[in-house]
């Protein structure tokens, strides 16, 4: 059985890579493609606890810069053995809201961390698994800050980083970009329907190979 397909999406807060990845999941479905949907942090048990630990400090306190970083990182190992490598080893398309990028922008770009370290630390975590396309949705700063005052509840630990936390992650994002053959930067200022076809243009060649290599 061929492998499956591994399908990230990137982005700054409020890109709506949530409502993508459903919109991708769904199209591909109708393709009679099998799909398996996650998130980081999250997707397992192990995850979704770490999830609280970073998001809302469910332990009572926010964990300093490092244990950020490994805290994501022992989430992310969890994720690529349980359900994402044997996802792929079926034959099933992974989708996944963030992945390794995610911990470059954020802990490289956005806390200054050391690139170089955080590349190896998570080329270890993930058995050096990297996704087949990376889809970085893209907005402008302020539009990404409206996205997140409009939204219900309350916002979590990193929504409410200064605005030159965002704009370092979001540089971060837009060089990964430049430098990375996978990742795909889509405008995601647009409605919901543009880059909805935008994310289908950039996924489509891969079903076709996948349909032309059967």
């Amino acid at each position: 059985m061929a492998r499956g397909r591994f399908i990230t999406l990137e982005g700054p807060e409020g890109a709506g890579k949530s409502t993508h990845l459903a919109l991708l999941a769904e199209r591909l479905r109708a393709e009679g493609v099998a799909v398996r949907t996650t998130r980081e942090p999250g997707g397992t048990k192990l995850g979704e606890a770490v999830r609280g630990l970073l998001q809302y400090d469910a332990a009572g306190e926010a964990p300093v810069p490092r244990a950020e970083l490994l805290l994501f990182l022992a989430s992310r190992a969890q994720l690529v053995q349980e359900l994402i490598l044997p996802a792929l080893r079926r034959g099933e398309w992974v989708l996944c809201d963030r992945f390794c990028d995610s911990t470059f922008a954020y802990q490289g770009y956005g806390r200054g961390m050391d690139l170089a370290a955080l590349h190896a630390l998570n080329a270890f975590a993930t058995d050096r698994l990297e996704p087949d396309l990376t889809l970085l949705l893209d907005i402008p700063q302020a539009e990404s800050r409206a996205r997140v005052a409009g939204r219900d509840g309350p916002a979590d630990r990193f929504e409410r980083e200064r605005d030159d936390f965002h704009r370092r992650l979001a540089e971060g994002f837009r060089a990964m970009a430049r430098e990375c053959g996978r990742i795909r930067r889509i405008d995601s200022s647009g409605t919901p329907e543009q880059t909805a076809e935008a994310v289908w243009a950039a996924v489509r060649p891969f079903l076709q190979k996948e349909r032309e290599d059967a």
